[in-house]
């Protein structure tokens, strides 16, 4: 793992490890695909539509070929990678900071036979490791939040994109215009000082020289989505607690609450975020 990355990032490293948060994301947050889902119905499964936010954002890229090279940052299992290696013959790299993760995600890989197009990289996207522009697409899924220095994120991206690709991103934010201190309760849940927001995305992507292509707010995405995971777990209670024990699931059941009301309140943020960097 570099050395240079915010603490936020090495809190983030450590979580996303154990043992207790593995199982419960593999079996409860979507298992392929851990982000937030685009649901055609309030009751739809939740790999079914995490999976379809996958599409939807290659579909949006429109070049994707034999000959992209795709960064995914913060890559968790690695179904985004396998999706875009299968479907169009991209080669991506994966770059993700969970070494948990990182070994699932090559277990499958050679069991899809998709190894040779696809490299897991253990890192930070804080600290990219490619000596300049690589990467003709920039993808990531609701991952750039647990930066501390999203702007260090930004200038990395800016640093490895080809002139003329593409970034197109998920993240949970807040809302533009967020009171002070409403959001305080998932701030401390997830160790964040700060959350990123439309407009500061856009801004800081203008100033390195991204082209906005499209914007789409989706906030009700998210509430469906946090509200589909604490309905499974309140379903299979039992099951959760002797994956990842009873602290960890009370714990993280009162989280999404959290999210789920900040949802309700407006104070929260979500979309697909698609730029171009401009040659």
């Amino acid at each position: 793992m570099p050395s240079a990355q915010s603490e936020t990032v090495a809190i983030a490293e450590a979580y996303y490890d154990s043992s207790e948060a593995d199982e419960f994301y593999k079996n409860f947050w979507g298992g392929e695909d851990i982000h937030i889902g685009l649901y055609e119905t309030p009751d739809e499964g939740i790999a079914a539509a995490s999976h379809r936010t996958v599409v939807t954002m290659a579909k949006a890229i429109g070049e994707l070929g034999v000959e992209s090279k795709v960064l995914d940052l913060g890559s968790g299992y690695g179904g985004s990678a396998r999706y875009l290696a299968r479907e169009f013959g991209c080669r991506v790299d994966c770059l993700n900071l969970s070494q948990t993760q990182n070994r699932l995600n090559s277990d499958k890989n050679r069991s899809a036979r998709l190894d040779e197009l696809i490299n897991v990289i253990h890192g930070s996207f804080e600290d990219i490791p490619a000596e300049g522009p690589a990467y003709d697409i920039v993808w990531s899924q609701d991952a750039f939040l647990h930066s501390g220095d999203r702007a260090k994120v930004l200038d990395e991206i800016d640093r490895v994109c080809h002139p003329g690709g593409q970034l197109i991103f998920t993240d949970p934010m807040q809302s533009d215009d967020c009171p002070e201190g409403v959001l305080q309760p998932i701030l401390d849940r997830i160790n964040l000082e700060t959350m990123g927001s439309f407009a500061f995305y856009q801004r800081e992507l203008e100033v390195r020289g991204f082209e906005k292509v499209s914007v789409r707010p989706m906030l009700s995405q998210l509430k469906t989505h946090y509200s589909r995971i604490g309905e499974e777990v309140q379903n299979r209670y039992d099951v959760a607690v002797s994956l990842s024990g009873k602290e960890y699931v009370d714990n993280m059941l009162r989280g999404l609450g959290h999210w789920v009301n900040g949802a309700d309140e407006h104070y929260l943020a979500w979309g697909i975020m698609h730029f171009r960097k401009m040659t």
